[in-house]
């Protein structure tokens, strides 16, 4: 079996952001355990800004993208410098990969990351994933590592990803609000929980939370790899998870099996605006798969160019489907409406193109 294990940062470190070494050591001791009895493993890390705020003696993690970035790059060598030196006691070689959502779409670059990744579980290695802040040209966005160990999952084809975090898996409530929270034990690839919107960040030190977990569930999902989120401190998690032995919450494969790009346009990338079309395109769309013509289009919302994430939306306000935009939002504006021979020289008869649309509801 081959699994994706991600570790956040609520996990790894202290209040004062110094990494947490005996953890570090405990997942170090699992993954240790799980390869010996034959599976192969790919761990996502968080905590290299955190680590890089404990380095430059920080009290507190800033807010704005570029000293975060910055702190990214201090705190890399420091958290990879621990799990070297706590995978060093069982003879395991860590592989450093720094990864960012782009790499799932730009076909090259997935199959060039893909090869090697998988030469490098050939060779024996543990390859230890993170995103590549440093050099990230957008934000530091909110859960990107739950997102990229899902993405990865599918680029790895993976059976199965861990999410390990600081609470015991999804609950029916927020547990440190309602104490009689209990832990939901399975979730179905079609069950309306897998859209549901929750808290925040789950802690000042990391940029996740269980909207997060959610979202790289649903992403796993529809790639064909169940997921299960659970409890970090657990004693021997990894290996329970790995035994199908009832831990956390276990998230199932979707049987609708969704392409790199297609996941990232549907549950990574970051949307721009939005496109709301009449009821004879939504069903065009989501029945015969069609692509998105300006004759169907009924409204733009948002100022994007081409090549933009957008929205779908229905008349009554229901996001049905997500793809990238063949136009502007000046020229979906302006060509709204009309039919494709009374369009505009804009350079594509296509608001949305059928290869670059996903949707996001059943037919």
């Amino acid at each position: 079996m081959r699994i994706v294990v991600k570790i956040g940062t609520s996990s790894l470190t202290r209040e004062d952001g110094r990494l947490r070494h005996d953890v570090v050591g405990a997942v170090v001791d699992q993954i240790a355990a799980v390869r010996a009895d034959g599976h192969e493993v790919l761990l996502v890390t968080s905590g290299a800004v955190a680590s890089g705020v404990a380095g430059l003696g920080m009290s507190t993690r800033p807010a704005d993208v570029l000293t975060l970035q910055a702190l990214s790059a201090v705190g890399q060598p420091r958290l990879m410098a621990a799990y070297d030196a706590a995978l060093a006691v069982y003879g395991i070689v860590a592989a450093q990969v720094l990864l960012v959502a782009r790499d799932f779409v730009d076909r090259t670059q997935y199959l060039h990351a893909r090869d090697t990744l998988v030469r490098l579980l050939e060779l024996g290695c543990l390859p230890i994933v993170n995103e590549n802040d440093a050099v990230a040209s957008s934000e530091i966005r909110y859960g990107d590592n739950d997102r990229l160990a899902a993405l990865l999952s599918h680029m790895a084809g993976a059976d199965m990803l861990l999410l390990l975090t600081d609470t015991e898996g999804l609950h029916t409530a927020d547990p440190r609000i309602d104490p009689s929270a209990t832990v939901v034990s399975v979730v179905t690839a079609d069950d309306p929980l897998l859209a549901v919107t929750t808290g925040g960040a789950g802690s000042a030190r990391g940029s996740g939370g269980m909207s997060s977990k959610l979202a790289a569930a649903r992403i796993a999902s529809w790639s064909g790899v169940p997921t299960i989120i659970a409890s970090a401190a657990r004693a021997h998690v990894v290996r329970d998870a790995v035994a199908g032995a009832d831990v956390g919450t276990r998230f199932l494969a979707h049987d609708r099996h969704l392409s790199a790009r297609r996941l990232w346009v549907a549950f990574a990338a970051e949307v721009e605006g939005a496109v709301t079309v009449d009821e004879g395109a939504r069903r065009a769309v989501v029945e015969r798969g069609t692509s998105l013509l300006p004759a169907g289009v009924t409204g733009c919302d948002g100022e994007f160019d081409e090549g933009a994430v957008v929205d779908l939306v229905d008349p009554v306000g229901t996001v049905f489907a997500r793809g990238i935009a063949a136009m502007s939002s000046v020229q979906i504006a302006s060509n709204a409406g009309r039919r494709s021979d009374d369009l505009e020289n804009t350079g594509s008869r296509e608001v949305i193109h059928r290869d670059d649309l996903v949707v996001l509801v059943d037919s």
